[in-house]
């Protein structure tokens, strides 16, 4: 039996192990996960924004085949816009600003 734990067949070669992975230093380790979670909430913020503005386009090309006079002129007196105000204008509508 070999010292080394090797097989008689085995070649002295085939012990050698896969170097270690270099250690990050301490400012690394802390930067490094600091940087790839800011990287991809980045990434998915870019995305969802993306497609929000995809779909207002689409809901804006939508709409604005059916904003005739007379459909404006029958939402003003169905929702009284001259007494009750304009909702599109509402604070709460803040997804619809442009």
């Amino acid at each position: 039996m070999a010292s080394q734990g090797l097989r008689p067949h085995m070649h002295a070669t085939a012990r050698v192990t896969a170097p270690a992975a270099p250690k990050l230093g301490p400012v690394s380790s802390r930067l490094l996960p600091s940087l790839l979670v800011l990287g991809v909430a980045y990434t998915v913020g870019s995305y969802v924004r993306n497609q929000l503005s995809r779909e207002a386009g689409a809901m804006d090309r939508i709409f604005s085949q059916q904003n005739t006079a007379e459909v404006e002129a029958a939402r003003k007196k169905a929702l009284q816009v001259e007494v009750n105000g304009d909702p599109r204008n509402n604070l709460l509508n803040f997804l619809g600003w442009s």
